[in-house]
Formats: C-alpha cells, structure tokens, sequence
C-alpha cells in the first residue's frame, strides 16, 4: 500500500525527537540513565506501531512475539560494538559499527529459524540479558560531560540515522515475513545513533557505560512487546500503545527502585560491620 506523507512525516519527526532526547539526558543526566532508557521502548514503538498502521495489526502482533526474542540479538550488537570500538572519533565508530552488525546480522539468521512463542522469546532473551549483565560486571562507568551543545552537524545525523533506520525497517516489513519484520523491530533504532554521537562527541569510554547498563532496561522493552502482541488486535494500535508504555513504565520503575534499595543497602554493608 502506498503510505501517505503524513504518516512518514510523523515517522521522522518522533524518530528524531528521541534520539536527541536521549543525547540530552546523556549530557545533562548522566550515561547510566540514557542507557536505562536506551532500553525503554521508544525504537521498537515507533516501528511495531507503524507496522501495523501501514500493514495491519495482526502483523504487527505477529512481529512483536518474534520481537521478544529479537532482542537477544540487539544485545549482540552492543557486545559487538564495545569489543571493536576501542578507539575515540570515525575510527572507533566504525569499527564499532562493523563489529556490531556483523554480530547482530549472525544473531538474526538464527532467530528468524526458531518458530518463537510468547514464552519462548521471552525466555530467551531473559537468558541473554542474565549472561551480558555478568559480561558487563567491569566495565566501568563513565561519565559523559558536556561539550559545547549541540551542532547543525550533530543534529543532522542524529536525523539521519534515526529516520532512515526507521523507514528501513518499516519499508523491508511490507516485503519479508513477520519473523524478519519482528527481529528488525527489536533492532536498537535509538539507541544505535545514540551511540554514534556520544562516541564522536565524548569517546569510547561513555559509549562503553551506555551499553553496559542497556540490558538492564531491556525489561520494559520486553513488558512492552509481550503487551502490544496481546492488545494490538484486541483493541487497536493506539490503546495497544498506550497500554504497552504503561506497562513498560511500571517495570521500569520498579527496576529503578530494587536497584536504588540495593545499592543502600551495600553502601551500609561497611559501616555496619565496622
């Protein structure tokens, strides 16, 4: 079908949106939040909810329960990009790049194999996350300071990237089966180019504590596909989103919350035993 313009306007401008905010927080937050929220929803609404307003909502559905376990291969990419982007500017970034779509590319080809159920991709991916969050345990954290604002050059990649990765996936969904349609939804497409503009503007380091702290998050990016596969041809895309973010919030409060009480508790380990 063909879309109106409307539609891919609205596709570009919510695209957009997110990454900068994303940079934003980054900047003036801190890394460990934008890589908490890097997993929150925001890549995967846009491309599940336009799947299923350009194509239907039984696709949409159907992609999503392949999203469950696409995720896995979202995390592969991350680990990727952190074993070849050793190095600050271009360089880095692309031998990041490489190394992180090689592995997800590979992940993929195996997943779109696998007839995943609801229960089978969420588990898997679960076991993924457990696995890169002890791969992770120690790389350090890195703060990301600020560095003269934002450029017309940044903004315009983090446009393009952004946007064109969106309408990529969106595009190859009228024209592959659902199992390709879903594993590319899960593709991180806010956080990727988030990636880039940090490791051009900051280096490696702060890039390294995004995507340590990324699987962390992935809960609510789970929370929301398990939602969406229920509610999208129940009650249509727009409650179906409405109702997938609020899940995905819930979870990812409470995530928040357990972590802040942990790291309490462990602050006063010492002088209990002093």
């Amino acid at each position: 079908m063909d879309v109106p313009l409307s539609w891919q306007l609205a596709k570009l401008a919510v695209s957009i949106g997110v990454v900068l905010g994303l940079s934003m927080i980054a900047e003036r937050v801190s890394t460990r939040m934008a890589g908490l929220l890097s997993g929150y929803p925001l890549g995967t609404a846009i491309a599940l909810f336009f799947i299923g307003l350009e194509i239907s909502p039984a696709f949409a559905t159907q992609s999503a329960v392949h999203t469950l376990a696409g995720f896995s291969a979202t995390l592969v990419l991350g680990g990727g990009y952190l074993l070849c982007a050793r190095r600050d500017g271009l360089p880095g970034v692309l031998a990041g790049s490489a190394g992180g779509f090689v592995a997800w590319l590979g992940v993929s080809l195996l997943l779109t194999q696998v007839e995943f159920t609801r229960l089978t991709g969420t588990l898997t991916t679960l076991a993924a996350i457990a696995l890169f969050i002890r791969l992770y345990r120690r790389v350090p954290d890195t703060a990301a300071g600020p560095r003269g604002g934002f450029s017309w050059a940044a903004l315009g990649l983090r446009a393009a990237l952004a946007a064109g990765i969106i309408f990529l996936i969106t595009g190859l969904a009228h024209v592959m089966p659902a199992a390709w349609a879903g594993v590319m939804a899960a593709f991180p497409v806010t956080m990727y180019p988030f990636l880039v503009i940090l490791h051009l503007t900051h280096g490696a380091a702060p890039v390294a504590t995004v995507i340590k702290h990324y699987p962390a998050g992935l809960g609510s990016l789970l929370s929301y596909a398990l939602c969406v596969s229920y509610t999208y041809e129940r009650f249509g895309l727009l409650i179906g989103t409405l109702a997938g973010f609020v899940v995905a919030t819930a979870w990812l409060l409470a995530w928040t919350r357990l972590r802040a009480w942990q790291a309490s508790r462990q602050s006063r380990q010492p002088s209990a035993s002093t």
